[in-house]
């Protein structure tokens, strides 16, 4: 059987003034897959889910979303897309100003009609599915642990149940254990919804876990992809390097 493929990407490119970020990246995201893309800091992961959410226009290439293509296309064709989608981001970046529970419900709030007493319900029911109570939906950000931010964040990513979630550096800033909790509630979740995932991180014990596909991404391009099993065994020089963290090898450190 044929998998279905959710996010298309072809010869994408994207520069910054003379900083070539994107250099004709080819990917396929499968339906209900979880896929890692790993690489170096400022190798163009960031830009890469930009570029596929539509806040950032490639310079050439095609980005389709079940088989529609969203390169300068019509705005309702962007925000229909947009309404398909969650998001992760590295850090939380909760509203501080508001409580956790109307940081959970924002779009509900924002974009869907929701009354407050309505999102309210909602937000707390999917704030106890990432393992939080309702004892700190009046809470501020600031009165959070960095774990139980992650979870408000991610509660957040899920309330409106996309199809598409992207995770930025989902456990960076988290001990181990802690992650791992991430890392299994990232799992669950996205399981749950039946939702495909693109995930970018640093963190190899996370994109192990969470990973059905894994793809590295250096100087622009896609150079390597494959399973995890096949990434443990993998001779590329390249994602060897990268996966032991060695100083010594093809990739060098921008001074």
């Amino acid at each position: 059987m044929t998998k279905e493929i959710k996010i298309s990407i072809r010869n994408l490119s994207k520069a910054f003034g003379k900083k070539q970020v994107l250099n004709g990246v080819d990917l396929d995201l499968y339906k209900g897959e979880s896929l890692v893309v790993i690489g170096g800091s400022g190798t163009g992961k960031s830009v890469l889910i930009k570029c596929i959410q539509g806040l950032l226009t490639p310079d050439s290439g095609s980005i389709k979303i079940d088989d529609i293509e969203i390169i300068n296309d019509h705005p309702e064709i962007i925000e229909k897309m947009h309404s398909k989608m969650g998001m992760l981001f590295q850090g939380g970046a909760l509203f501080d100003s508001l409580m956790v529970w109307e940081n959970v419900a924002f779009d509900l709030l924002q974009n869907r009609g929701f009354s407050r007493k309505e999102a309210r319900i909602v937000a707390i029911k999917v704030l106890r599915q990432v393992g939080l109570g309702e004892d700190i939906a009046d809470l501020y950000p600031s009165e959070l642990s960095g774990g139980m931010q992650k979870r408000v964040g991610l509660a957040r990513a899920v309330i409106t149940k996309p199809e598409i979630i992207f995770f930025d550096e989902p456990t960076t800033g988290l001990d181990p254990i802690m992650a791992d909790v991430i890392n299994d509630l990232i799992i669950e979740s996205a399981k749950d919804l039946g939702a495909t995932t693109l995930t970018i991180t640093h963190d190899m014990a996370s994109a192990r876990k969470i990973a059905d596909k894994i793809a590295m991404l250096y100087q622009g391009k896609i150079i390597w992809y494959g399973t995890v099993k096949e990434l443990d065994k993998t001779d590329n020089p390249y994602v060897r390097q990268f996966i032991e963290g060695s100083a010594r090898g093809p990739i060098k450190v921008e001074k």
